[in-house]
């Protein structure tokens, strides 16, 4: 196992994944309420892996042919990440967050009607498959970086984004309980956007080589 590669690709998947997106709020909300979160953390983590892999994979055929087209793709990625970084410091040092609105006390959660196992399912799969977002971070810009590394540390890198995406769902998923009650505060949002800018901006610059 390539450790460098491995935390290169970690380390890329966790500056992506950390972000309060649809999806992310949706497994926290389901979290909180203890609605499916088997389903819907295997589900979220298993369409990360096939999009890593093929991401990886196919952005590797790609390096041998359009070299110039990988290069501009991953460029234009940095750039996003250089431009999500700054809007998550700006939302850090601006008030006006929208808090999560969800209510994780046990008398709400039995006012709450559990919905069908086959409709989570379905909401998961159009939050993760039908967002644009994940193509561009998952398939093209964790791609395209992992196509970069040297043919036999890909696989090191692609594992790495793939366990980060895994811990992330399952830590997301059950333990959105204990983060419930931060959340409901527009500080804790103000927190993390600024860790997450910071740690954006920090890897765009070292994936400039």
């Amino acid at each position: 196992m390539n450790w460098l590669a491995y935390s290169h690709g970690a380390a890329l998947c966790a500056s992506l994944i950390v972000t309060i997106g649809a999806q992310n709020a949706f497994v926290l909300r389901q979290g909180i309420l203890r609605a499916h979160v088997g389903k819907i953390v295997v589900l979220c983590a298993l369409s990360d892996m096939i999009l890593i892999a093929a991401g990886v994979g196919g952005a590797s055929a790609l390096v041998g042919r359009y070299p110039a087209f990988v290069h501009a793709v991953l460029y234009a990625g940095l750039a996003y990440l250089a431009w999500f970084g700054l809007n998550a410091l700006r939302r850090a040092l601006r008030p006006g967050h929208e808090t999560l609105d969800v209510r994780g006390e046990p008398a709400a959660q039995q006012q709450q009607k559990p919905q069908p196992a086959l409709a989570v399912v379905a909401m998961t799969l159009a939050f993760t498959w039908l967002n644009p977002h994940v193509y561009l971070d998952t398939f093209l810009l964790i791609g395209t970086a992992g196509a970069r590394e040297p043919d036999g540390a890909r696989l090191a890198f692609a594992v790495g984004a793939m366990t980060v995406s895994a811990v992330w769902f399952v830590a997301l998923g059950y333990g959105a309980r204990l983060l419930a009650p931060w959340f409901r505060r527009a500080i804790a949002w103000r927190v993390l956007d600024a860790a997450i800018g910071g740690m954006v901006l920090f890897l765009a610059a070292t994936q400039l080589r």
